[in-house]
């Protein structure tokens, strides 16, 4: 693959487990039946990374280190695709992250053994390389990975790649310095108890000259930039096969649209739009939204 990829993702990747159940969502003590099951890269960058390049982007990412059991399908997933794999670290020893989710329309239950991987307070993850940032022309950058998160954001400060990131609290240097922080409905319920929309979107303007994102599920989300007003846009209207995977591709388009210099508003709807055909469908990894889908659905 050709080096200098267009957009450079550091950040969560991992073998996802999927169960997409038939009759509703699990109940104490009673039987479900699994309609379908997969595993398939996810993660915010897997996935993110899965969405660029159906969108035509060429991706290299890098982030969490990958084990044996989650490497073959990793490798052969993107083997015919434009995302770049070279710098990431592949482990002998170690069957790799993976996580569980079992879902059922509007709902899905994540499981996984994050809380202990990150309570060992040892890296399994890689760090960015200096010629990976310089190389790109966009970045997006997961805020979970401490030191070398905010490495990654200062290797673009210094090369002038503008970046994306999600969920990044007001107060940090990954918000401060984002092209675009995309704030999920989440991370405001957790970061920001009792606060209206309205209000941590002042805050969250305040704190940076990007542009700031906080969606909301369903719901309006809320958009702007420091000296601005708040902006609003509802969400397009499909049918929901699955959420998974549908804040990533939020990410992905907005990684997209900065690429293609498009305006705050143009960014919140194409973003959506990605968005949008990614919740109506399932597996994502397989049917990921394709450019013309996009471009229809906005249209």
């Amino acid at each position: 693959m050709e080096t200098g990829s267009e957009a450079y993702l550091f950040g969560q990747i991992l073998g996802t487990h999927s169960f997409l159940l038939k009759d509703g969502f699990l109940r104490p003590d009673e039987y479900s039946e699994i309609k379908a099951q997969y595993f398939l890269p996810g993660g915010e960058t897997g996935t993110a990374a899965t969405v660029l390049d159906s969108l035509g982007v060429s991706v290299k990412m890098d982030g969490t280190w990958i084990g044996t059991e989650v490497a073959p399908m990793l490798k052969a997933f993107y083997s015919e695709k434009k995302v770049d794999l070279s710098s990431m670290t592949f482990l002998k020893d170690d069957p790799g992250v993976m996580d569980y989710v079992v879902i059922a329309g509007l709902v899905r239950s994540p499981m996984g053994r994050f809380q202990t991987l990150f309570s060992t307070g040892e890296r399994w993850w890689g760090v960015p390389k200096e010629e990976d940032i310089a190389g790109c022309k966009v970045a997006a950058i997961d805020p979970y990975f401490r030191e070398e998160t905010e490495l990654a954001a200062k290797l673009c400060i210094k090369h002038g790649i503008p970046y994306v990131t999600i969920d990044s609290r007001h107060d940090t240097f990954l918000h401060e310095h984002a092209a675009i922080n995309v704030v999920s409905k989440e991370c405001t319920e957790n970061d920001y108890k009792g606060m209206a929309p309205e209000e941590i979107m002042k805050l969250m303007m305040s704190g940076s000259d990007g542009l700031t994102i906080i969606t909301q599920g369903d719901g309006e989300m809320l958009y702007g930039r420091k000296g601005g007003e708040i902006r609003r846009m509802k969400p397009f209207n499909v049918e929901v096969k699955s959420t998974l995977g549908a804040g990533d591709t939020f990410k992905a388009g907005c990684v997209y649209a900065l690429l293609k210099g498009k305006t705050d508003e143009d960014i919140v709807r194409f973003a959506s739009a990605c968005s949008a055909i990614a919740i109506s469908r399932f597996p994502l990894p397989l049917n990921p939204p394709r450019l013309e889908e996009v471009t229809k659905l906005i249209t």
